[in-house]
């Protein structure tokens, strides 16, 4: 079936090609096209002492870091190969693994010519995909190379499942040539199964031991930075995604008494800053931008990889995502600091967490803006309930620390199973 997947890849290049270059044009943060057509700057190794890792965005990126940290401790011989899909994947992954990883690429476009000259130029013993990328001729040349496979983190979203109906020959000419296929969850297992996936298990999700603080003066540290008095309570908006997510909550906050309240709200994508910007000053009259350096009763953060630390800071979370029907996003970097986190009912990329987050009593799940507002007042108002939902947030993260642990060594096993080859 490989050869119908690259006969479509070229008939419909045009209409994918186009799509691409639309995205990239829109976005802040470039894509490199060289590195997309396979072109690596990296010296040729001859010894295969390479672990290539791919995390297509910013979340993938940071869910992959404590594994990275972990290969790099684990195995120190060997050179870390990171790979992302967007723009502000790679921004983020050229600052988070700066001491940890040697490269950072652009994944070349799944032709088999351009994969071809990546994977030979770069030519690793184990190739590590986070979560939900399956490539059918990146995996083809891999495994004619002799390459180890190996998808961590994994899981398989509700549209997904549903789309193999349609498309199911597609993940199956990638995803059933994994060497491995370890899983966050038993849902995520059994589905991945039945597209064809082998040697399947379930090492839970590396984003708790991610969303995990590392500093305990972070609060202190960026009320200092976000120059945010000591008296006044915080509310961190942290990735709404377009127009319906975002007029959910100016609705919710129009309605609330934001007395003595400092909003600091960090959309998910930066080409929506000026919208915001302009829904911000017409419905609260002045907004401050962090990239700036400005400060004020609405804060935006308008920049990369700070909203897990500045999570720090916040009374009340609200997540977007949500409260359009758009899947959701990550709630445990919130929970991890400790802090209580309203979310909408749209959470189905991420539904055991969530779900295992409110049974905790860690979370809140609201339908309407009314109930976001009743919810923020009361939480706002409400030091007791407020300290109880964040001592259940962090007990909630704790308790499910350690996947990354158990992926790390996954990784170095598969790297012993690479070399045990070579020496036959």
């Amino acid at each position: 079936m490989i050869w119908v997947y690259n006969i479509l890849l070229l008939l419909l290049s045009p209409i994918w090609l186009g799509i691409m270059w639309l995205k990239n044009a829109k976005r802040k943060e470039k894509i490199d096209w060289a590195e997309r057509f396979g072109d690596y700057k990296i010296p040729l190794s001859t010894d295969r002492k390479r672990i290539w890792i791919h995390a297509v965005s910013v979340g993938e990126v940071m869910a992959a870091r404590p594994i990275v940290e972990k290969v790099r401790v684990l195995l120190p011989e060997y050179e870390i190969v990171c790979t992302v899909g967007t723009g502000s994947g790679y921004a983020t992954a050229k600052e988070q693994y700066s001491d940890c990883a040697d490269y950072v690429f652009f994944i070349p476009i799944d032709l088999m010519r351009m994969q071809f000259n990546a994977l030979q130029r770069v030519l690793p013993a184990v190739v590590v995909f986070m979560e939900s990328e399956h490539w059918p001729n990146f995996m083809a040349i891999a495994s004619q190379m002799g390459i180890r496979k190996i998808l961590v983190n994994g899981r398989v979203s509700d549209r997904t499942f549903q789309r193999c109906k349609w498309f199911g020959w597609f993940l199956r000419l990638a995803v059933s040539q994994h060497d491995r296929c370890l899983m966050q969850t038993e849902t995520d297992a059994e589905r991945i199964k039945s597209i064809g996936g082998k040697s399947v298990e379930v090492f839970g999700n590396s984003k708790f031991d991610e969303a995990l603080p590392t500093d305990p003066n972070l609060a202190s540290k960026w009320r200092e930075i976000l120059k945010i008095p000591c008296d006044k309570k915080v509310i961190v908006i942290g990735s709404t995604r377009g127009e319906e997510d975002e007029r959910f909550v100016f609705k919710a906050l129009l309605q609330s008494d934001l007395e003595g309240v400092v909003v600091v709200h960090a959309p998910r994508h930066l080409e929506r800053v000026e919208a915001i910007s302009a829904s911000v000053v017409e419905n609260f009259g002045n907004v401050a931008l962090r990239s700036k350096g400005e400060t004020g009763n609405y804060i935006l953060l308008d920049t990369m990889g700070e909203l897990g630390e500045v999570y720090s800071v916040a009374d009340v979370v609200i997540v977007g995502g949500g409260f359009a029907n758009l899947g959701g996003q990550n709630i445990l970097q919130p929970l991890a600091h400790g802090k209580p986190v309203i979310h909408g009912q749209f959470m189905h990329n991420f539904r055991d967490i969530a779900a295992a987050a409110m049974a905790s009593g860690a979370t809140q799940v609201v339908e309407t803006p009314e109930d976001l507002s009743t919810s923020l007042e009361r939480l706002l108002n409400d030091d007791a309930e407020r300290n109880e939902r964040g001592m259940a947030a962090k007990s909630f993260v704790m308790a499910n620390a350690g996947a990354s642990d158990r992926y790390a060594q996954a990784i170095v096993d598969e790297v012993r199973k690479f070399e045990s080859t070579l020496k036959k």
